[in-house]
């Protein structure tokens, strides 16, 4: 099918489905509002069937440069006692790792490959969507400068949004969702850091629990573990409300260490060789923003028009499956745009595919199956423990087990287990 599509966003999603679409011989163009793409954020986790998806876009050597491959998650106390730990990506038996990285760096990773791939116009940045307009031939798009407010019109068979938790395209296409995204009243701060390797220097490490403080912690960077050190990434979570709609939910809202330091003020872990308050204050640039989903939608577009990635169905960081479940979408839209007798029917096959999955994933991660258990450790032993065994039964201990099954699955048939927060 000769299709010439638009994708609204050049994050992660929508870089992804270029070089699907690319691949797949479909001709493909972005436009983003940011002024420039710059390596924002902080550390991401891409499961091992995500890294299979992006190993076969020819990605596979880059990220391996970059990436460091994850090899333990574990689960801690608040005093850095053990509860639960499993092997992640090739110790855990997957055919390639699981990859914790800088988003920004991925995101620049993408960017590369699309400029060398689709030629240097491929992304147009300072470029939003307004509005669409279909009709028999094809798109009318209505694009926006986000420099000067001029507004152009182009045509298009297909147009993907893939523009983020507040994405324009879905508001477009469901004008009567609730505006704001849905706040489960769980405060995040986030940030990265130079420090010593822990644990081995491979290890995500999950301790306490949000419902008084927890911490998640693992390192990002490739070349500084090549150099003996270690570019951590760090993620404090604490319940502050009930939750609800909330106004402000943006990704790079700059934080304040006081803020978070209130609550991991003597959090200094010598059993896992962590000193949190002198960590969280060597961070130059904290990120402080809410846990927030959206509603998982019964159909994601209509017509020529669809949704991707965060702008289909934003999660909550608790299974690393917002960056992976893109990436799969990407992969999934490539193979409905090659196989479908018309457009309209392709995106109706891979919204078929994909929103069964993407919402069962979102529903439960909204049930925080495994922070209940870690508040039941807190508040059976609030002084540590000798023996997990004396705190978790065993069927409790497998509870963790089968719960992360349940928010991490591999999204599609045949991937395999792949587990893992944020």
């Amino acid at each position: 099918m000769g299709v010439d599509v638009l994708v609204a966003g050049a994050g992660i999603g929508g870089l992804t489905t270029a070089l699907a679409l690319h691949r797949a011989g479909i001709r493909v163009r972005l436009v983003e509002a940011a002024a420039e793409l710059r390596p924002i954020g902080v550390g991401i986790n891409l499961l091992p069937h995500a890294v299979e998806e992006l190993t076969a876009l020819g990605l596979g050597d880059a990220l391996a440069r970059v990436a460091v491959p994850t090899a333990e998650m574990a689960h801690f106390d608040r005093h850095g006692n053990r509860i639960w730990s499993e092997p992640r990506g090739l110790a855990q038996g997957h055919l390639r790792p699981q990859y914790s990285l800088h988003r920004g760096e991925l995101q620049a990773l993408l960017h590369e490959a699309v400029r060398d791939r689709l030629g240097a116009d491929a992304v147009r940045t300072g470029t939003a969507l307004d509005g669409f307009e279909e009709n028999a031939d094809g798109l009318r798009v209505i694009l926006r400068s986000t420099v000067t407010g001029a507004r152009t019109t182009e045509r298009a068979e297909a147009l993907i949004g893939a523009d983020g938790l507040h994405s324009r395209v879905r508001a477009l296409l469901h004008p009567g969702e609730q505006r704001l995204p849905l706040w489960n009243g769980v405060r995040m701060w986030r940030g990265t850091v130079r420090a010593e390797p822990f644990l081995g220097g491979r290890t995500m490490a999950i301790v306490g629990s949000n419902a008084t403080a927890k911490l998640v912690v693992y390192p990002i960077s490739r070349r500084a573990e090549e150099r003996g050190e270690a570019l951590l990434n760090w993620v404090c979570e604490v319940r502050v409300a009930e939750g609800g709609p909330v106004e402000g939910a943006a990704w790079n809202r700059t934080g304040r260490l006081d803020d978070v330091l209130a609550h991991y003020a003597d959090w200094k872990l010598d059993r896992l060789g962590l000193d949190v308050p002198a960590m969280l204050a060597g961070t130059e640039e904290i990120l402080e923003y809410p846990m927030a989903d959206r509603d998982p939608l019964e159909s994601w577009g209509r017509g020529r028009v669809t949704l991707l990635g965060d702008a289909a169905h934003p999660m909550y960081p608790i299974g690393s499956n917002g960056g992976s479940q893109a990436v799969l979408d990407a992969r999934a839209l490539a193979r409905a745009l090659t196989s479908a007798a018309s457009v309209p029917s392709a995106l109706r096959a891979y919204e078929s595919e994909r929103a069964p999955l993407t919402g069962a994933l979102v529903r439960a991660m909204r049930e925080m199956p495994a922070d209940r258990l870690l508040q039941a450790v807190a508040e059976r032993a609030p002084d540590g423990f000798e023996r997990v065994e004396d705190v978790l039964t065993a069927e409790e201990l497998a509870s963790i087990d089968a719960a992360y099954r349940r928010t991490s699955g591999p999204g599609d048939a045949g991937a395999g287990p792949s587990r893992g927060p944020h």
